[in-house]
């Protein structure tokens, strides 16, 4: 593949490693440039035992062992993302034209949280020359469109349970667990022939 300016969108801190950390770290040992960035550090959601900007932390700790040298972490407030949909989409227009992105990866059409939602759709507004892909988190999603797969490996897969063991603020989340992680990247694997895969939304599909 032609190594190309890849960007993940996250909405809050952990989001775009559980969507897409496999393919992340395919990305980046293909000599890729991945751009990570999270609209919202959940301070409002941090447990009371831990400092509230220990997210900012995890979240560095976590995109690290992926290969990604430095994330970018917006304020936006957690839950109240619609809210601040014209700010957001103020900043997601600023990076669209900081990176020129060839692809961006972002929530899927199918996931219903309130901030996935706006984060999804203010994507959409601010990258129209992108090909667009929803990464998928079922917990969020009642049905899922799996119209594209990445096919990853053994290592890309350990790479991912790793970084999501660097959030210990959230390890009480069933879906941040090894298992499921693995299981879940087993199941898409077969659907394609593969070990394992991560599948994706084709939100937009640009060829140039």
């Amino acid at each position: 593949m032609t190594e190309k300016t890849i960007l993940i969108i996250s909405p809050h801190t952990d989001d775009g490693e559980l969507g897409c950390g496999g393919s992340i770290a395919r990305f980046v040992e293909e000599g890729n440039d991945v751009i990570y960035a999270a609209l919202s550090a959940c301070e409002k959601s941090v447990p009371c035992d831990y400092p509230v900007d220990i997210l900012r932390r995890e979240v560095k700790e976590a995109t690290a062992v992926l290969g990604i040298r430095e994330p970018i972490l917006y304020e936006f407030e957690v839950r109240e993302f619609p809210r601040q949909r014209q700010e957001i989409l103020d900043a997601l227009i600023r990076l669209r034209n900081e990176i020129r992105p060839d692809i961006v990866f972002t929530p899927s059409s199918y996931d219903t949280h309130q901030d996935h939602k706006t984060t999804r759709e203010e994507t959409l507004r601010a990258f129209k020359q992108c090909t667009i892909l929803g990464y998928e988190q079922p917990w969020n999603n009642i049905t899922f469109n799996t119209s594209a797969f990445i096919a990853i490996e053994e290592r890309h897969i350990d790479a991912k349970i790793r970084a999501l063991q660097c959030y210990e603020t959230q390890k009480s989340r069933s879906y941040l667990g090894a298992d499921f992680i693995r299981g879940l990247a087993l199941t898409r694997g077969t659907q394609i022939e593969n070990r394992y895969a991560e599948a994706f939304e084709v939100i937009k599909w640009v060829i140039r």
